[in-house]
Parts: C-alpha cells; sequence; structure tokens
C-alpha cells in the first residue's frame, strides 16, 4: 500500500477522506437523456447534527466526525443552505499515527444540492490554514448535459454535498445512481448501488436500514474497500453506519449520536446571513438587547418561562431533604450569540442540614438552533466545598476552556448536567428506542445512554400521570452504577415528573412538585 494511500486509510477516521476515497466527470454515458433525479428536502433541516465515532482495526475510538446543517441564507451573492462538517482524529491514533483536525464549509444550491463554493480550515500546532474552492456548475440551458446515464444526475460534488445529495435520493431497492465528486486534486466517478434492507444496531440505537454500496469506477484501490453505507429508511435517510475494508484492518463509523430538528426544510425558510468576515466577540458578559424578542425556536416541548420545581426525598428522612428549581429564560443574545438560558437552583432543607447542607446554582446557555451548551457557569457550596467555575464550549472544534484556562477535549455535540435535562425531551422516548449522547462530568465527557423501558402511569402527588420511564447508563466498567431511573410525562411536552438514584444515604427519589401553568 503506498504512503499517499496510507495516509488517509489511517486517518478514516477522517469521514471526508472516506467519502472522497469512495466515491465519487462524466462516467461512460448511454445515449438516452433522463430526467433530474427526485431530490428531497428532508436531509436539509436547519439545526440537524449528526455525531459520529470512528474505530479503525484495534481501536475502538480512533476519531470523530460531526455533520450540521448550519443555516440557510444569502452567501456569496447566492440563497444557499450552509453544510458544515469537523473531522478530528483521537487518542493514539492522533499521537502515534496521523494527526487530523479539519473544519469544511460547503454551501449548496437548496433547490437541488448542487454545491458552489467550499472552505476547509486545517488544524494544526502552529495555526490553521484556510482553502476555497469554487464549483463553477454551469446555468440556465448550459446546465443541461448533452448525455446522462440513467440514474445520474449532472454536477460535481465535494464529499459533504454528496453524502446529502446521497440522502436525498429516493433510495428504492435495486435502483442504481452514479455522481462525480471533486477532492484536493481529483475528480472521483462513483456508483450507489441499493443492495437491500437490514436492521442495524449501535450504540444509539437499532434501526431498519436501507443498504447501499459504493463502487469507484475509475479507481480500483478504492474500489476494493467494500465500502457500504446504511441509510435509515425514513424520509431523513440518515446514514446510521458506514464500513470498510482495508489491508490494516476494517473501519467502522458509527452514528454515536443526533439531533434532529423538528420543522421546516431549510429550503423554505431562507434567512439573510451576513457572510463577510465579522470581528471578533466581546467576551465581555452582557446581554445585548435586541428591538424585537426573537421568535421561540419551532418544535420544542418547552418554552420561555417554563418553571418547573422538584422535591427531593430519601428514605430515612420523612420531610422533604431538597428543593430544585429549573427556569427557561427568553431567547436573547448572550455573550453575543443567539442563545437560550436555562438556569437551576438545588439546595438542602432544614431537614436534611443536619446530614449534609448544599446550594448549588448552575446557568447554561446555549444555541437557540441545536441546543448545545456554549457557556456553563457554576456556583457550588457543598458542605466545606465552596467555588466557582466558568466553563466556554467550542463545539466547533470539540473543547471545552476552563476558568483557569484548562482545556478538555470533547466530542463535538457535548451537553453538560443543565442541558441535557432539556435535551432528552426533545428525544425520541417511544419504548424501546435508545439515545446516546456525549456529557461533560467532573472534567471528562462520557457517553450517557437513554433507554426508553416502558409506558406506565404514575401517582404523583393526588395525580396518576402516564409516563414512559427511561434509564440513564453511561460507558463506564458499572454502567448502571447508580440505577438512574427517570419517568417523562407520555405527551408532547415530555416533562420530567420522577428521578430515582441510589445513593449512599439510599434512594433518592425527586418528583415534580408544581406543574408549570403554560400549555397545561
Amino acid at each position: 500500500m503506498t504512503r499517499i494511500l496510507t495516509r488517509p486509510l489511517l486517518a478514516l477516521a477522517s469521514f471526508s477522506i472516506l467519502l472522497i476515497g469512495i466515491a465519487l466527470p462524466g462516467v461512460a454515458q448511454r445515449k438516452n437523456e433522463v430526467g433530474s433525479l427526485p431530490f428531497s428536502e428532508a436531509p436539509y433541516f436547519v439545526g440537524e447534527r449528526l455525531t459520529y465515532n470512528v474505530s479503525f482495526s484495534n481501536f475502538v475510538s480512533a476519531g470523530h466526525v460531526e455533520l450540521f446543517v448550519a443555516a440557510h441564507g444569502t452567501f456569496y451573492g447566492r440563497d444557499a443552505v450552509e453544510l458544515r462538517a469537523h473531522v478530528e482524529t483521537t487518542g493514539v491514533v492522533y499521537a502515534a499515527l496521523y494527526s487530523l483536525n479539519h473544519d469544511y464549509i460547503t454551501y449548496v444550491d437548496p433547490t437541488n444540492g448542487q454545491p458552489f463554493r467550499a472552505e476547509q480550515v486545517v488544524h494544526e500546532a502552529g495555526g490553521s490554514a484556510n482553502t476555497s474552492s469554487d464549483f463553477n456548475q454551469p446555468v440556465g440551458t448550459g446546465a443541461i448535459p448533452e448525455k446522462l446515464h440513467v440514474g445520474e444526475f449532472p454536477g460535481t460534488y465535494d464529499f459533504i454535498s454528496a453524502l446529502y445529495r446521497m440522502r436525498a435520493l429516493p433510495l428504492t431497492e435495486g435502483s442504481t445512481y452514479y455522481l462525480s465528486a471533486r477532492g484536493d486534486t481529483q475528480e472521483y466517478q462513483a456508483e450507489l448501488r441499493v443492495r437491500g434492507h437490514q436492521p442495524v444496531k449501535t450504540n444509539v440505537g437499532s434501526f431498519s436500514t436501507i443498504v447501499t454500496q459504493v463502487r469507484v469506477l475509475n479507481n480500483s484501490d478504492a474500489n476494493d474497500h467494500h465500502i457500504q453505507i446504511y441509510f435509515t429508511e425514513d424520509e431523513r435517510h440518515v446514514p446510521v453506519l458506514i464500513t470498510a475494508r482495508v489491508k490494516a484492518g476494517d473501519i467502522r463509523i458509527e452514528l454515536a449520536g443526533s439531533q434532529l430538528v423538528p420543522g421546516l426544510p431549510a429550503k423554505t425558510a431562507p434567512t439573510p446571513v451576513d457572510s463577510a468576515p465579522q470581528p471578533t466577540p466581546s467576551r465581555k458578559p452582557v446581554v445585548t438587547k435586541e428591538p424585537a424578542t426573537p421568535a421561540w425556536p419551532i418544535g420544542l416541548p418547552f418554552k420561555a418561562g417554563e418553571q418547573l420545581n422538584y422535591q427531593a426525598f430519601l428514605p430515612s428522612i420523612q420531610q422533604v431533604v431538597g428543593n430544585i428549581s429549573f427556569l427557561i429564560k427568553p431567547r436573547a443574545k448572550y455573550f453575543e450569540k443567539d442563545g437560550l438560558l436555562y438556569t437551576v437552583t438545588a439546595e438542602t432543607t432544614n431537614a436534611a442540614q443536619r446530614v449534609f447542607f448544599a446550594r448549588d446554582v448552575y446557568s447554561t446557555y446555549v444555541d437557540a438552533q441545536t441546543l448545545l451548551p456554549y457557556r456553563s457557569e457554576i456556583q457550588v457550596h457543598e458542605g466545606k466545598r465552596v467555588g466557582k467555575d466558568t466553563l466556554t464550549f467550542n463545539q466547533d472544534h470539540g473543547s471545552v476552556t476552563t476558568q483557569q484556562n484548562k482545556r478538555i477535549d470533547i466530542p463535538v455535540g457535548t451537553h453538560d448536567y443543565l442541558s441535557i435535562f432539556y435535551a432528552v425531551r426533545s428525544m425520541n422516548l417511544t419504548p424501546p428506542r435508545r439515545n446516546a449522547v456525549s456529557i461533560l462530568v467532573n472534567g471528562k465527557a462520557k457517553t450517557l445512554i437513554i433507554t426508553a423501558l416502558k409506558r406506565e402511569t404514575i401517582q404523583l402527588g393526588t395525580q396518576k400521570i402516564p409516563a414512559i420511564q427511561v434509564s440513564l447508563t453511561t460507558d463506564d466498567q458499572q454502567p448502571d452504577k447508580y440505577s438512574l431511573r427517570a419517568w417523562i410525562s407520555d405527551d408532547d411536552r415530555h416533562l420530567p415528573l420522577r428521578l430515582t438514584a441510589l445513593t449512599d444515604l439510599g434512594q433518592l427519589r425527586v418528583d415534580l412538585a408544581i406543574l408549570a401553568l403554560n400549555e397545561q
């Protein structure tokens, strides 16, 4: 295997190099003309974020990849959807084999998915290098090719736009599709063949998938990798698994987390966006008041002003041992970003203070589109332990910086304690559905697996409420060490009704005390 081929395969880890290597001017063409293939808008929902874990040979975690539909607006004078990707190798692969930390941005036409501009940022120890390229797609009558393969669609794609265009296809069983893609210096001819259907089990859950195989028609080395992509059978055609085979071992790119935002496709709701470079945001902790309150994000099960109050109980104490209050502040510009503000205050009561005193206050600022945190403020008073900290999340590069300037590496799409409380409410919790997300716990990223166990009715005060019981486990050696269980209301609001956990003092039970008044 040549050195040129070995580097990208070790990185592969790198979703970008994988897709460029697999896939994707013209192929041998038939004389008959065909109309343009169907184009689905479903994969282009603004706010959709997909996170993947990459395993290579004996390396269980060789890297991670994130795909993000970032915006729809006017870019470089054209109506476009902005697609982003982040690719990074980690651990031993990063340290000993291949260090990779790249960001990609592609602007595509919302009517057909064709790219017109692609940008790449390569992060290295000495700094970052930016490159860009234009895809001069023909327009007007020039965009109508003289000849097309049956199943082929016109235009040249980069790796991000190619994957989304694959998702936008019907993917009917037995069909074959052709497309061309451009890497740094090469163009690739690819065939995507739909082979059938197969259930796929991942750490996130089980999926009914459409199995496709990619053949690279003009590169025999790449074609020998036997690349397969498994798409979900719904209209979004989410790629949940990609597999490939190389001499050094098998490559598996598996969905590790997803943020599928309900609402309208990107195409139907353009918002003007200024693509010119912006000045470095001020770090001054102020809220910028807007002339009018920004609209609340579509499709969320909660609204600004919602307050949820909880009471905590221990078996050894008859009275309430703690009070917890969650509050959502209005959407606004916080620290120069369009965000939502969550706050929670938790404190022990007089009945518990003979055993333990605590009063903690958390504030988390999350992106209004992705609901991922970008800033957390923590005030802790637990017995003799008193402290404050501020965490700044960089969700694009996968890092957290503490108030003491300590850097913590995290997977892209990582939540904190507070943001996950609301993120769970936006998940599909139909039993036996499993969801997996990354969460920051005591300065370390862990995988939190939320499994919907069963539907049941619970007694809360004087009310009987239909609920979904879920388990909360981690990727530790003892994944269910604390037997964390939650009961979520079986309705559109997905209210957390009850939480139980095992502690040194016995089973802790936390019950919703006062239902929020809005939308009851």
